[in-house]
């Protein structure tokens, strides 16, 4: 059986994606777990750590998640001390989600993990920075919007 030349899996821009994605989140795993988050929760506290007292529903907008995705993740931050969440005053049908101190004083040792990580990617800041920017253009053309 042959196989077409666009269906080889190392010419697959997906493969490549999926396969850096592995790698990055598993440097993440160890680093991250030493400050007691997984990888998902790490998503949702770096949106707080940079914005703190959300509705959820942004969160998952920011994350572009679904809020029932986000949902059991704020559930598990929230009971490990890391988040409240509470009635938006605003919007009854909304929960606003903010750091406990406990879960501003994670910031440290998660800044550490993540350049622990950029360290291991050996990429110098311009080459970071272009990769980031290049993924960044490209989920905005693949959602439609404007790069």
């Amino acid at each position: 059986m042959t196989t077409s030349s666009n269906l080889r899996l190392n010419d697959q821009l997906c493969f490549a994606l999926y396969a850096a994605t592995n790698q990055v989140t598993r440097a993440y795993r160890p680093l991250l777990e030493a400050v007691g988050l997984t990888y998902p929760q790490y998503l949702v506290m770096l949106v707080l750590w940079e914005s703190d007292d959300q509705p959820a529903h942004e969160i998952a907008d920011r994350l572009q998640l679904s809020p029932a995705a986000v949902s059991p993740i704020l559930g598990r931050l929230e009971e490990a001390g890391l988040v409240v969440r509470a009635l938006d005053p605003d919007d009854a049908r909304s929960r606003r989600v903010r750091l406990t101190t406990q879960g501003a004083a994670v910031e440290l040792g998660a800044s550490r993990a993540q350049l622990n990580v950029v360290e291991q990617t050996g990429l110098c800041g311009d080459e970071l920075s272009g990769l980031r920017d290049d993924l960044h253009d490209l989920v905005m053309r693949m959602s439609g919007g404007t790069s």
